[in-house]
């Protein structure tokens, strides 16, 4: 049996985002970190988001409220609206997505530019650009 990954990338999970999540593999590109973060939201893989934070800021990571964020929201879509670089062999990019959830009985957009860096071979999530953010 197949899950569709939550990522919406039109690929089973088990193929798609599960393998980063369970740490079987590094996403090789920008919006490859940027889907498997919006699964492990989705699927509340709290360490996985402490892990691909950029490593400065995973001291004040909070894995107490990003657990009852994850659990008090369940996401309902990912669009991809632009990439700049991010690719394989890039030192940095940024992600402009939408992320649309339920919390609270009511539905909600998240849109957001993301800045992504890599190091040592790794790509990581630093921190958003512009929250709210328009092309």
């Amino acid at each position: 049996m197949t899950t569709p990954c939550p990522c919406q990338s039109g690929k089973d999970f088990e193929v798609c985002c599960q393998p980063f999540l369970e740490g079987k593999a590094l996403p090789e590109t920008a919006e490859q970190l940027m889907r498997s973060r919006y699964s492990a939201y989705a699927t509340q893989n709290v360490d996985y988001l402490q892990e691909t934070l950029w490593p400065r800021y995973q001291k004040t990571f909070s894995p107490i409220e990003i657990a009852e964020y994850a659990q008090q929201t369940q996401w309902v879509g990912l669009d991809i609206l632009a990439t700049e670089k991010g690719q394989a062999d890039d030192a940095k990019g940024s992600v402009l997505f939408c992320a649309k959830y339920l919390a609270h009985g009511q539905f909600g957009e998240q849109r957001e530019l993301s800045l992504f860096k890599k190091r040592k071979g790794r790509w990581y999530y630093v921190e958003p650009l512009e929250e709210g953010a328009r092309l």
